[in-house]
């Protein structure tokens, strides 16, 4: 598996070939989006809701937006945050990790959690954070799987959404 900047045009917009890939992977994900709310219709996401969504994401410069491929398909997105806008929160943070539905189940998801928590261990970052929405057994269970730890309930910044705040000690070789 490859994970790697998102790339984009020298207007800084996303190639449509590679919108069109997140289009697909963001509809796949149905369950997801019909929970957290970001889309207007579930069953109908367009090109240009994901490439505003993201954009808000490529406009802030502690964010990266990561694509992670398998055998030159995509499987999973990933979105962090190397600092928190809160001044008082030290750690990075991941805020998106989406794998595509048809290929849940088979690894993508710990590999690029992996892979992330390694880029951040590099950059000499101790510990990376997460928020769950509280409706989300699911994603919930998935992070605690991988050793990370409740360590606060509060809303998003964004819509209020109640969310769980986990987060994972990095370690030197974790």
């Amino acid at each position: 598996m490859i994970l790697a900047p998102v790339p984009l045009t020298p207007d800084r917009d996303i190639p449509a070939p590679v919108l069109s890939e997140l289009t697909a992977l963001y509809a796949a994900n149905r369950e997801f989006q019909a929970l957290s709310g970001d889309f207007p219709d579930p069953d109908d996401i367009r090109p240009e809701q994901v490439a505003a969504a993201l954009a808000d994401e490529l406009a802030h410069p502690d964010a990266e937006v990561l694509l992670a491929r398998a055998e030159g398909r995509l499987v999973g997105v990933v979105v962090t945050l190397a600092r928190h806008p809160d001044p008082a929160d030290p750690d990075p943070w991941i805020g998106l990790l989406m794998v595509d539905a048809g290929a849940q189940g088979k690894g993508y998801g710990r590999r690029i959690a992996e892979s992330v928590e390694e880029r951040f261990r590099a950059a000499g970052r101790d510990a990376v954070r997460l928020a769950v929405l509280e409706e989300n057994p699911k994603g919930l269970a998935f992070w605690t799987a991988l050793g990370y730890e409740v360590i606060d309930h509060r809303p998003d910044r964004e819509r209020g959404r109640p969310c769980a705040v986990l987060r994972k000690e990095l370690g030197a070789g974790a």
